[in-house]
């Protein structure tokens, strides 16, 4: 799904490590029974590796891919490393998820697939409300960091980047607000690993004019 944060996580991720793959869209609210079998819970991403067999859950992924392709590491070098840089993705993964994702692309972009009716504002609201605090949180790492989790570009990184680009696509976030962050992201749009995912569109809802211009 293009503007999945966990599918973008993993191709990310994939690109940094040098791996050639393929993508193929899923559109999950289907709930195809050839899907179903790879990934019960109805979710993505799901990757399928060279013998066939399926992973799905994106840090399972990371992790899996990790273990098969060690260089460049992205996932600690030291057992202090490796627990921030967890917690930072897993911050992303639940707290920004629930109190970001699920009230702003739910609304404005899941709903209108998904045929689930208007968006409703109040949630919106709310989600724009949530969004500055982990905005200033990026501010407060990033004033004490090369990058989020430390001294070197991490899967911290790569999460935070997949669901801020997500938020970014519809135009939700005031970077001039932001600065810290900002000069964080501009780093991170960069990287020749992350053009792809900002060349990914959806149908009938394109993106904010700076989404993919590094001067913005």
């Amino acid at each position: 799904m293009p503007l999945s944060p966990f599918s973008r996580k993993v191709s990310f991720f994939l690109r940094e490590k040098n791996i050639d793959f393929e993508i193929r869209n899923e559109p999950v609210w289907e709930k195809r029974e050839k899907f179903i079998k790879l990934n019960p819970a109805g979710k993505v991403p799901v990757f399928i590796d060279d013998d066939g067999i399926a992973i799905s859950e994106s840090n399972a992924i990371c992790e899996f891919i990790e273990e098969k392709t060690p260089e460049p590491n992205l996932i600690g070098k030291d057992i202090y490393s490796k627990a921030e840089i967890r917690r930072i993705v897993g911050w992303f993964d639940d707290k920004f998820a629930k109190e970001v994702m699920s009230k702003l692309i739910y609304e404005k972009i899941f709903k209108n697939f998904s045929s689930l009716g208007a968006p409703d504002s109040k949630v919106i609201q709310e989600g724009v409300k949530n969004l500055r605090n982990h905005m200033q949180y990026i501010c407060f790492l990033i004033e004490k960091r090369k990058w989020l989790a430390g001294d070197d570009f991490s899967l911290a990184d790569i999460t935070a980047a997949s669901f801020i680009s997500t938020i970014d696509y519809i135009g939700d976030i005031a970077w001039e607000d932001y600065q810290e962050a900002k000069t964080w992201y501009v780093r991170i749009k960069s990287r020749k690993s992350f053009k792809p995912i900002l060349e990914e569109k959806i149908a009938n809802f394109p993106p904010v004019g700076h989404y993919s211009n590094l001067d913005f």
